[in-house]
C-alpha cells in the first residue's frame, strides 16, 4: 500500500515538473525569437507582435502564463523603423544584461551614492573640540559612536586604507593628532562613567565592565574601539607615542579582557613590545601583560610565559654591551611572570631544563663541532642564567626546589664539556650563574675549583707575545681567539676576573661556619700563585684577596670557639649564622665598599670606550737599525766623522755617562719610552712588571742605541748642552 501511494505521488508530480519545464523552455525560445530572426539578424519588433498574437491562439495556457510573471515581454514598443533596428543589431549585450540585472544595478548605484556621502564628512579641529566638550559634560551612546567611528578612520589613515569605509574621514595632520590625543586622554574615563562603573578601592580586585547594565548596548562600539587601539598600537614607530598608547591600553585592559579576541591581539602587540620596542615601551608592555596574567591565569598566564621565553631566547643571539641591559630587563621581568604560579612555572623549567641537558647530552656524546656550538652560545648560557635567576628569587620554593641539582649539574656539565683556555669566559659565566644560585637557595655549589684550575693553568710569568689596544671585555664574549690569548690584556683582564668570581663567592659563604675549611684550599692555592708568580701587578690584587680570606677565616674561628653547641645541632648553626651575617664579618664589610667602587669603574670603563670607538689610534713603524744608521751617516757626515767602531764605544759612553747623570735624564728615559709604548693597550696599568727578567734587559740594551740616536738628533736640534757634551765626548773617543 505505501508503495502504491508512493507511486500515484510521483506519477501526479512528474506532469507537473514536465509541464512547469515546458513552460521555461517555451519563454526562453520566445525570448529568442524576440531578438533573433532565422537568418541569425535581429528581428523587427512587428514580427514579434505578430508572433504573440498566434501564441495567444495556439497556446493560451502558456499566454496567461507569460501575462502572470513577465509583463515586460508582452507589453513592449511597436513600432518597426531601421535606426531602432540597427542599434538592436549593435548592443544585443546590453539589452540582455539590462533584462538581467536591473535590481543589481539599482543597488550598486546606491552604495556608490552612501560612499560619496561617507566621504564628505570630513573631521576638523572644531569637531575634536566640541566631541571633547562634550564627553567631558554628559558621554552618551550616540556621541562615543561617533567618536569612535571617527578613531576607527584615523587609524586606518596609519596602513594606507584612508578611511574609504568609515563614515569619517581625516586626512589632516593636525586633526589627526588632535583626535588621537583627545581618544587616548579622554574616552577612558568616559565609558566608565557612561557604564556607571565606580572606581575600585581594591586594585587587586577587578571589575569587568561586562558587569554593566549598559554593556550590552554599547558592546560594539566598545569593540570597535579597542581593535583600533590594537591597530594604531601596531602601526607607530615614535617611541614617545606609542608610550602614551601603551598607558591608554594598560587603562583598558578590564574592557580587554571582557572581549577574548581582542585581548588576544593586544596580547601579541605587548609582547611585541617587550621584546623589541625601546625602554619605556617595554616596562609598560610588562605592565600590562602583567595585569592580564594576574586576573585572567587561567586562560592566557601559559601562552603568554611560552611566547614571553620564545621571544627571550631569540632576543639572547647576540651580546653586546648595548644589548646587556635590554637582556637583564627581559630576565627580571620574565622571573616576575614565573612568580605568579610556581606550578605553571615547574612545568615550563622542567620542559626547557631537560631541553638544555638533552643537547648536553648530544654534545658529550657525539663530541663534534656542531653539538659543541649547540652548547657553547649566547642563547644557552642566558637560559641557564635565567632559570638561575628563576630558581633564587623564588627560593624558599618545595615546588621548585628539585629542579636545583639538575640545573647545577647542566652548568658544571657545561664547564666541563670543553675545558680549554679559549673557553675561560663561557666558564666564567657559568661560575657567576652557580654563584648566585648556591647564595640564594642556600645550597653549597663547588664553585672555587673551576676558578682556581685557571690559576694553575695560565703561565703569568711568560711575556706576552704581543700587546692590544684595548682590553677584553669578558663580560659579552664566550670564546677568546688564539690572537687574545698572546695578547697582555688577556692575563690583565683574566686576573681581574679571577679576582671578583673568588672574592663574590667567598661573600656568599662569609657568615657560615665552616668558612674556615672552605678557604683553605684556596688559601693554599693563592699562597703557591704567589710563590710562582713574578709580575707585581698580578701578584698584588691575589696578595689582598689573601690577606681578607685569611682575615675572614681568623674571625669566624675566634667565634666558633666561644660557641656552646655542636655540629650536629642545626638548628643552632642556623641561628648562630644569622647573627653573624646580622653582625657583619670583614670580608662581608670589603666587598660593600669594593663593589662600589667596581661599579663606578664599570661606568666608566663603558663611557671611555664608547668615546674611543671611533678613535684610530696612530701606528709608530719602526725602521731597521742599519737603514737608520746610514741615513745618520749621510745626513751629519760634517759633524760626526767616525767609523762604526768609533760610534760603538762613543753610544755605550754616553750609556755610562747617562747612569752618573742620574735622575735628570730618567725623565728623558720615560719620554722615549712613552712615545715607543703607544700601542699598549688602554687598560695597561703604570708600573706593569717591577721584576723584570734577563732577556728583557738584553733585548733593552740592543735596542738603546737606536733611540739615544734619534733622541740625539732631536735634543741637538733643540739646543739640549748636556747632550751635545755627550756627542763630543763620543767623538773624541
Amino acid at each position: 500500500m505505501l508503495a502504491g501511494f508512493a507511486s500515484e505521488d510521483e506519477s501526479d508530480e512528474e506532469p507537473k515538473q514536465q509541464n512547469g519545464l515546458n513552460k521555461r523552455n517555451k519563454k526562453k525560445s520566445l525570448e529568442s525569437e524576440a531578438f533573433t530572426t532565422d537568418d541569425g539578424k535581429k528581428g523587427k519588433a512587428s514580427q514579434h507582435k505578430d508572433q504573440l498574437t498566434r501564441l495567444k491562439n495556439k497556446d493560451p495556457e502558456f499566454y496567461k502564463f507569460l501575462q502572470a510573471n513577465d509583463q515586460t515581454l508582452l507589453n513592449f514598443d511597436d513600432t518597426d523603423s531601421s535606426d531602432d533596428e540597427d542599434e538592436y543589431h549593435k548592443l544585443p549585450t546590453a539589452l540582455e544584461e539590462a533584462d538581467s540585472g536591473d535590481e543589481d544595478d539599482e543597488e550598486g548605484q546606491k552604495e556608490k551614492k552612501s560612499k560619496k556621502a561617507v566621504e564628505t564628512i570630513k573631521v576638523t579641529e572644531k569637531m575634536v573640540a566640541d566631541w571633547k566638550a562634550a564627553m567631558k559634560k554628559e558621554p552618551s551612546p550616540r556621541l562615543f559612536r561617533e567618536v569612535t567611528q571617527a578613531f576607527k578612520a584615523a587609524v586606518a589613515t596609519t596602513k594606507g586604507e584612508g578611511g574609504a569605509l568609515c563614515r569619517y574621514k581625516v586626512s589632516d595632520s593636525a586633526v589627526f593628532n588632535a583626535l588621537v590625543l583627545f581618544c587616548i586622554r579622554d574616552i577612558y574615563v568616559a565609558l566608565q562613567r557612561m557604564l556607571n562603573l565606580k572606581p575600585e578601592k581594591d586594585p587587586k580586585k577587578l571589575v569587568l565592565p561586562s558587569s554593566s547594565s549598559k554593556w550590552q548596548k554599547n558592546q560594539i562600539d566598545i569593540k570597535m574601539y579597542l581593535s583600533g587601539v590594537v591597530q594604531l598600537l601596531s602601526c607607530l614607530t615614535e617611541a614617545t607615542v606609542i608610550s602614551a598608547v601603551l598607558r591608554h591600553a594598560n587603562q583598558l585592559v578590564p574592557y580587554y579582557l571582557a572581549l577574548p579576541k581582542q585581548c588576544r591581539h593586544l596580547v601579541k602587540q605587548l609582547l611585541k613590545q617587550w621584546s623589541t620596542g625601546e625602554e619605556t615601551s617595554r616596562v609598560l608592555a610588562f605592565l600590562a601583560l602583567n595585569k592580564i596574567c594576574r586576573h585572567k591565569q587561567d586562560k592566557y598566564l601559559t601562552p603568554i610565559l611560552k611566547q614571553m621565553y620564545i621571544s627571550y631566547v631569540q632576543n639572547c643571539k647576540f651580546t653586546s654591551p648595548n644589548a646587556l641591559p635590554m637582556i637583564n630587563f627581559m630576565q627580571r621581568t620574565l622571573t616576575e611572570m614565573y612568580s605568579l604560579d610556581t606550578q605553571a612555572t615547574y612545568q615550563h623549567a622542567f620542559i626547557y631544563i631537560r631541553q638544555l641537558a638533552i643537547h648536553l647530552r648530544n654534545a658529550m656524546t657525539m663530541k663534534k663541532k656542531e653539538t659543541y656550538q649547540s652548547v657553547y652560545n649566547w642563547q644557552y648560557v642566558h637560559c641557564l642564567y635565567l632559570w638561575c635567576r628563576v630558581l633564587s628569587t623564588l627560593h624558599p620554593s618545595d615546588v621548585l626546589q628539585p629542579l636545583i641539582y639538575p640545573l647545577c649539574q647542566v652548568i658544571i656539565g657545561t664547564v666541563k664539556l670543553v675545558p680549554s683556555s679559549r673557553y675561560y669566559p663561557l666558564r666564567m659565566h657559568c661560575c657567576r650563574a652557580l654563584t648566585l644560585l648556591s647564595s640564594s637557595t642556600n645550597t653549597f655549589v663547588p664553585v672555587l675549583p673551576f676558578l682556581l684550575e685557571i690559576l694553575q693553568q695560565v703561565e703569568f710569568n711568560k711575556k706576552p707575545a704581543r700587546m692590544s689596544k684595548k682590553p677584553i671585555n669578558f663580560a659579552v664574549i664566550l670564546k677568546l681567539s688564539n690572537v687574545n690569548l698572546m695578547e697582555k690584556a688577556y692575563k690583565d683582564g683574566l686576573i681581574d676576573q679571577l679576582y671578583d668570581l673568588i672574592l663574590e663567592y667567598f661573600h656568599t659563604q662569609a657568615s657560615s661556619i665552616g668558612f674556615p675549611e672552605l678557604a683553605l684550599p684556596t688559601v693554599m692555592q693563592l699562597k703557591a700563585f704567589l710563590k710562582e708568580c713574578k709580575v707585581a701587578n698580578y701578584c698584588k690584587p691575589m696578595r689582598q684577596l689573601l690577606e681578607k680570606v685569611q682575615e675572614n677565616s681568623s674571625h669566624i674561628t675566634g667565634l666558633r670557639q666561644k660557641a656552646a653547641f655542636g655540629v650536629a645541632d642545626a638548628t643552632a648553626v642556623a641561628a648562630w649564622e644569622k647573627q653573624v651575617q646580622e653582625e657583619g664579618t670583614p670580608l662581608s664589610k670589603y666587598f660593600s665598599q669594593w663593589k662600589k667602587l667596581r661599579e663606578k669603574e664599570i661606568q666608566l670603563e663603558i663611557s671611555g670606550k664608547e668615546r674611543m670607538e671611533d678613535l684610530e689610534l696612530p701606528e709608530i713603524k719602526r725602521r731597521k737599525i742599519q737603514e737608520k744608521k746610514m741615513e745618520d751617516k749621510k745626513e751629519f757626515k760634517d759633524l760626526f766623522d767616525t767609523d762604526s767602531e768609533d760610534e760603538d764605544d762613543g753610544k755605550l759612553k754616553i750609556r755610562a755617562k747617562k747612569s752618573r747623570r742620574g735622575s735628570d735624564d730618567d725623565d728623558d728615559d720615560d719620554d722615549l719610552k712613552e712615545l715607543f709604548d703607544m700601542s699598549d693597550d688602554e687598560g695597561v696599568k703604570d708600573g706593569d712588571e717591577e721584576e723584570e727578567d734577563d732577556d728583557d734587559d738584553d733585548e733593552r740594551a740592543s735596542k738603546a742605541p737606536q733611540v739615544l740616536t734619534s733622541a740625539a738628533l732631536i735634543k741637538l736640534a733643540e739646543g739640549d748642552e748636556d747632550l751635545v757634551e755627550d756627542l763630543e765626548l763620543s767623538d773624541d773617543d
